[in-house]
């Protein structure tokens, strides 16, 4: 089982983002079962925002694999307030596929593309349009030791919003984002693992800086027969 938070503040506006992912196998690690539940500030108001329940699958590899490819399949539940910014007031779909790939002896990289559809996406005056989104990931991942590595990300999206009845705006975002995380393992099993990062913006996302947490909890959910 996987605990997962993390908290990123914009550094130029009073913004901030905490989300909680609770993950379980279902019932071996072929299969993922989880939940992500979020907390927003935006535009002066704290609030819920949108739920995600999520399926991931082990399509290809493992963790020891030179190549693995992981699907995500989530529903989007709309426990945020569109009126307050934090949500998008309409159940919605989400699919994404990692792929990870062991490039030397301490470097891996990791690929990510996915889309998200929200019908009927409500903005604050109650207008309904359906807005879509896609986004693309790439980084790259020096394992400076077995406990310590050095991330380089970058992320791409276009997404949309509703812009008047039946009407969008689309907007562009790319950020890039240097990074460490570090592990701290226990002879039961736990593994914490702890990180941060510096994202910044390029390109239509120019001038845009922020920092981000990450912290992780994972251990075995049961003890292996005659154990």
């Amino acid at each position: 089982m996987q605990h997962i938070q993390t908290f990123s503040r914009d550094w130029n506006h009073d913004e901030w983002l905490y989300t909680f992912t609770q993950e379980w196998p279902v019932p071996g690690l072929a299969h993922q079962l989880s939940y992500t539940l979020a907390y927003e500030r935006t535009g002066g108001v704290s609030k819920p925002a949108d739920m995600l329940v999520n399926y991931r699958y082990q399509l290809l590899g493992d963790a020891e694999a030179k190549v693995a490819c992981t699907p995500r399949l989530s529903l989007i539940l709309p426990t945020g307030d569109p009126k307050a910014g934090t949500g998008n007031g309409s159940v919605g779909v989400q699919a994404e596929i990692a792929v990870s790939t062991v490039l030397g002896k301490r470097w891996v990289a990791h690929t990510n593309v996915g889309g998200t559809v929200v019908p009927s996406a409500r903005d604050a005056a109650g207008q309904k349009a359906t807005t879509r989104s896609v986004n693309l990931g790439q980084s790259f991942i020096w394992q400076t030791t077995n406990r310590f590595n050095v991330m380089l990300e970058s992320v791409w999206s276009r997404s949309e919003s509703v812009a008047g009845e039946g009407r969008t705006a689309r907007q562009d975002s790319f950020l890039v984002s240097p990074g460490i995380r570090w592990a701290y393992n226990y002879p039961s099993g736990l593994q914490i693992v702890p990180g941060v990062a510096f994202p910044f913006g390029v390109g239509p996302s120019a001038g845009q800086k922020s920092v981000f947490f990450y912290l992780s909890f994972e251990g075995p959910v049961w003890k292996p027969r005659g154990s």
